[in-house]
């Protein structure tokens, strides 16, 4: 009695392989591809750098609004324009003393 041996014939070994190397690729571009799982935590984490650096940017416009306001012909603060013109221009009274 002979048996039959069960053999898969060139057809059926080339589907399995091409479906095996389309999920290997499909796989691969899930994970790492432009739109994969690496790139979207990739992508989180460069978009909550840049809203720290938004809140950062927009806390030192408002601090240089706030300074140009109070230099603005229609506020001026004496005591600031006095400590601008000092840091800036280096410019002391008569009567003081510099140490350095």
């Amino acid at each position: 009695m002979t048996q039959a041996a069960a053999r898969l014939s060139i057809g059926s070994i080339l589907y399995l392989a091409l479906a095996f190397t389309l999920g290997s690729y499909f796989t691969f571009a899930a994970v790492q591809g432009d739109f994969g799982v690496f790139r979207q935590v990739q992508i989180r984490a460069e978009a909550e750098q840049l809203r720290i650096e938004r809140d950062r940017l927009a806390e030192e416009l408002l601090q240089m609004t706030n300074l140009t306001t109070r230099l603005s012909d229609h506020y001026l603060d004496i005591d600031l324009l006095d400590e601008r013109v000092r840091d800036v221009l280096g410019y002391i009274r008569a009567d003081e003393i510099v140490i350095r």
